[in-house]
């Protein structure tokens, strides 16, 4: 196929062909009651629908699809929703996060191979996201996101209930015996009262927040409540808007420039956003050639003021969030910190989008000039531990624990951690510092969200809150504690973290960036010397796959022959 000539539309090589191979493409779309003139010599819009009834964070997404099809028509576009590989985080096993790159490709696939002009990329669910980007990046063609959107707050006995955050603390109180688990159970249904994600700033809120930094949806779109109407006057306005950029061939990677993700750290700072925040951006960023590492994030969001009374590090909900100004508010605030060279799909910047938004509520989203916390983005650390980096969600840690010296008590495995944590003669205490080893994106694989260790019953039942804890896998963005995440090398290929022994000193200092495993290059070397692997016992099928070509942490886990982009054009006729 011919690429694109300015002012043609990419679906003319399907329905705007002539003889026979023209008359199959129009014969069997006509076969739905479609008339010819609806489609041909029109931009098609694909609208690429993650619904599931398996995601229930994007299960209301047949009906917000007929609004985005209603706004496409509206502007003289012809809409065809196509389905893709759903990753629902709540339910899928082992996690999501070994599905993402599957995903991805599902969705790269399904834009090249048919005749869109434009995608609108439907996402709700933490993975669902970046997967979407990822696929619809590496075609580049004009694409706009619909978030989903967040759950209305939950009520529980008379107090606002927060998405997965609550969990963690129910689940120590009935550890702690201050709750029973009948009056666990009864909180279920009161948390998850309405459609939409995670009503916290978890990976969810995160990844819809990163979208709109990055330019990629309407204005404000990305904090407004999945059950608001005016979600589906958004989702209207989104397939308008989706035509127009196909007729403006206003393609992906216009938008996704290194400005662009630079905005995006900054923004995830101000809110506090989710640690696997760095692993999605940085998986985008590969699939559009823009050079971003771990040091981008240090040196562009590390010293960002945090300004958003959110749980997991705050007390509010997305819901008050959305009525206190919402996303445009923290633009607005930012400022001067963001880049004006950064386009987003209506062709403006951030800043100029932004300008008519007003704080309604100083108490959820605070002032630039009256912080929570001054420097409160997510800090890089490195060390002899993790040579390549791992982060740390400072606005939701423990500050006197940012510089700490401890004894490591060290589980090799998460099914150790089950089997050992809440043993009572566990040789731990509140100064101790966790380690976990073999979560990483080869080592589970897939990268669980287990980094965030519940602490031993008898230290929870003692009072203690929060501890270290360091892994090479993740976290949910929901949790909350001081938490070490992405240790990367991972242990499975011998890296340092997996050579540390029950007993080892480890010294953490996030403000001057460093964590030292107190052993010395000799012993190390002795230690790897008898190292031997664990039996991955994968042979087949996409996880094997997964294991032999998954990068690590610090490049964003994406999947080794993914990087890049393949474009749009299609270089074989099907008939």
């Amino acid at each position: 196929m011919a690429a694109k000539e300015k002012g043609k539309l990419r679906s003319e090589e399907w329905f705007g062909k002539e003889g026979k191979d023209g008359f199959i493409y129009r014969s069997w779309i006509k076969n739905q009651g479609y008339p010819a003139h609806q489609f041909k010599g029109k931009p098609v819009i694909g609208i690429c629908n993650t619904w599931s009834e398996a995601t229930p964070c994007n299960g209301h997404f047949r009906e917000l699809a007929q609004f985005i099809k209603n706004g496409i028509y509206e502007a003289g576009g012809f809409p065809l929703e196509f389905p893709v590989m759903s990753l629902g985080e709540t339910i899928i096993r082992p996690t999501a996060m070994l599905y993402r790159n599957l995903a991805s490709m599902t969705v790269e696939e399904s834009i090249r191979a048919n005749p869109f002009d434009a995608v609108v990329l439907m996402t709700g669910c933490d993975k669902t996201t970046p997967s979407l980007v990822m696929g619809a990046a590496s075609v580049d063609i004009p694409s706009i996101v619909l978030p989903g959107g967040p759950m209305l707050n939950g009520k529980f006995r008379g107090k606002d209930l927060g998405s997965g955050t609550d969990v963690w603390k129910f689940d120590a109180d009935v550890k702690a015996g201050k709750m029973t688990l009948d009056e666990m159970e009864e909180a279920e249904a009161c948390m998850s009262r309405s459609i939409g994600h995670c009503n916290t700033m978890g990976t969810a809120s995160t990844m819809a927040t990163m979208v709109e930094a990055l330019g990629l949806t309407l204005p404000g779109v990305s904090s407004i409540p999945a059950a608001d109407s005016r979600k589906k006057m958004n989702a209207h306005m989104t397939g308008m808007r989706a035509v127009e950029m196909a007729k403006e061939n206003l393609k992906i990677s216009k938008i996704l420039t290194k400005p662009a993700f630079i905005n995006a750290i900054k923004v995830n700072s101000a809110v506090g956003g989710s640690t696997n925040f760095v692993l999605h951006l940085l998986a985008i960023a590969k699939r559009v050639g823009v050079e971003l590492s771990l040091d981008d994030f240090d040196k562009h969001g590390a010293k960002i003021p945090f300004l958003l009374n959110l749980m997991p590090s705050g007390k509010y909900l997305m819901e008050d969030y959305y009525y206190a100004g919402g996303i445009q508010v923290i633009l607005k605030e930012l400022g001067h910190h963001l880049s004006e060279e950064a386009i987003t799909v209506n062709g403006k910047t951030l800043t100029e989008n932004s300008q008519k938004a007003r704080n309604w509520n100083t108490d959820v989203i605070r002032p630039i000039t009256d912080p929570i916390i001054k420097e409160g983005g997510i800090t890089v650390v490195k060390g002899n531990l993790c040579t390549e980096g791992a982060v740390i969600k400072v606005s939701a840690a423990t500050p006197s624990l940012l510089k700490h010296k401890g004894r490591a008590v060290v589980f090799e495995t998460i099914e150790d951690y089950h089997e050992r944590i809440d043993n009572p003669d566990l040789d731990i205490d509140e100064h101790c510092i966790m380690v976990l080893k073999n979560v990483g994106p080869k080592g589970y694989p897939g990268m669980p969200e287990v980094g965030n260790m519940a602490l031993p019953q008898k230290l929870i039942q003692k009072g203690i809150s929060d501890m270290i804890r360091i892994s090479d896998g993740r976290m949910s963005g929901t949790a909350y504690g001081t938490v070490f995440l992405h240790a990367s090398p991972e242990s499975a290929l011998g890296s340092p973290l997996a050579l540390v022994e029950n007993g080892d000193i480890i010294e953490c200092d996030v403000p001057a960036k460093k964590i030292h495993l107190h052993v010395s290059d000799e012993e190390l070397a002795k230690r790897r010397e008898k190292w031997t692997p664990i039996d991955l016992e994968f042979n087949r099928g996409y996880i094997k796959l997964y294991i032999d070509t998954v990068n690590q942490a610090h490049e964003g886990a994406d999947l080794d022959f993914l990087i890049g982009s393949s474009g749009s054009i299609v270089n074989r006729e099907s008939h």
